[in-house]
């Protein structure tokens, strides 16, 4: 099954270079970039499905029952182009440029010294036999991945005046998924990219993992209201069980419901809260309000300026040459 849809994806890919891409990058005496334009093309589409498989299922289902009424549509259409340059056009570019560098470098580390870094299949045999099983191991490990970094992005302050440009959202829906700082966004992939090459996640499998987990956020991020009931909301993060993070009463340093799709994380680490009749106002007052209903641009600039400050702050030191924390 895997192998089928990784031809298929192969000859989509291979078809839109041959007959779109290639020819004006001909006619531009650009063929010198023809790899890497072909490669380009394997981010740009893979984001595109992403984004069309989750319009697909959240959509309908915001229209079906929302919490609220969409009344801020100029703040949504700022997170649509979040999504847009995260999942098509500036993330991935950055991404491309330096996983190549860190790759090769990797590469020719690992081929030098002999040394073949263990993975999961290595460690646990059969699941060389059972790739279905091998990739629902993937996802509950990048699962738990997901968690702590969310966790560290609210528990460190300067991480945190980066990631309260996602909490700042007042008119939350499945777009406000892909609402993040740059940087933070960054930190994410490298940090994503990291744990998926330490456990050795196939390349076939990969973009089948990153889409689950995809989809389950934006799902999670919904103006639905919708709970999975008592025993639903311990198995799978739902549209209410997130939307309480979003909340004042889950937000901050001790906030509730890190949880991407799996809530048992916070169900073991004491920070679940599954109060399943409620779906409070999304949104931090105390976040400037540039990240709440700015443009892009202001957001992004209100998120360097609260980095400074924190960091300023953080290594700045008293009148007696201490520092002041």
């Amino acid at each position: 099954m895997i192998s089928l849809l990784q031809d298929g994806w192969d000859s989509l890919n291979g078809w839109i270079f041959e007959v779109l891409v290639q020819p004006a990058l001909y006619a531009l005496g650009l063929m010198a970039w023809a790899e890497d334009a072909f490669e380009w093309i394997d981010f740009a589409l893979f984001g595109l499905v992403q984004i069309l498989v989750i319009y697909v299922i959240c959509r309908p289902l915001e229209a079906w029952n929302p919490v609220e009424p969409r009344t801020d549509r100029g703040s949504i259409r700022t997170d649509i182009l979040y999504t847009g340059l995260t999942r098509l056009g500036l993330l991935p570019l950055l991404a491309f440029i330096a996983f190549s560098a860190l790759e090769s470098r990797f590469s020719g580390l690992v081929a030098s010294s002999g040394w073949v870094p263990p993975t999961l299949e290595t460690l646990f045999p059969m699941l060389r036999d059972w790739p279905i099983l091998a990739l629902a191991v993937y996802v509950v490990v990048l699962d738990f991945g997901e968690y702590w970094r969310h966790r560290f992005q609210h528990m460190f302050p300067w991480w945190w005046s980066l990631h309260a440009v996602h909490h700042a959202q007042r008119q939350m829906t499945f777009w406000t998924d892909d609402r993040n700082h740059i940087l933070d966004d960054l930190i994410g992939a490298f940090w994503f990219g990291a744990i998926a090459l330490a456990i050795g996640v196939p390349p076939g499998q990969f973009p089948i993992v990153v889409v689950i987990l995809r989809v389950a956020e934006a799902f999670s991020h919904a103006n639905v209201r919708l709970s999975f009931g008592a025993v639903g909301e311990r198995l799978l993060v739902s549209p209410r069980f997130h939307r309480l993070h979003h909340s004042a009463l889950g937000a901050g340093k001790d906030g509730k419901n890190y949880g991407v799709l799996l809530p048992v994380w916070d169900w073991i680490f004491g920070t679940a809260d599954f109060r399943r009749h409620m779906f409070p106002e999304t949104g931090d007052p105390r976040i400037p309000e540039a990240m709440a209903t700015g443009s892009w641009a202001q957001q992004q600039a209100a998120g360097f300026r609260r980095l400074g400050r924190t960091l300023f702050r953080r290594f700045r030191r008293d009148d007696n040459g201490r520092k002041a924390y």
